[in-house]
């Protein structure tokens, strides 16, 4: 059996009826997704999906908006 490479993972996913899919257990473990977490959605139709990591949410926003959640509620 051929190993992963460091940092690498592959997982199977099946959508439910109603469009829903389950983030297995050990993705949710190495990204930190816990119950009631937003995860952004990215696609392309020639490309595919992409739900990348939450520090990429904080990053991309913090791009567009300028400044971090912790500085707009000051």
């Amino acid at each position: 059996m051929k190993r992963r490479p460091k940092g690498k993972y592959a997982w199977s996913v099946t959508v439910g009826t109603k469009g829903q899919i389950v983030i297995p257990k050990e993705a949710r473990e190495v990204f930190g997704i816990s119950p009631g977490d937003t995860l952004l959605m990215l696609a392309d139709a020639g490309r595919g999906i992409v739900i990348p990591p939450k520090a990429t949410f904080e990053k991309l926003s913090a791009g567009i908006f300028g400044k971090k959640d912790e500085e707009v509620r000051e």
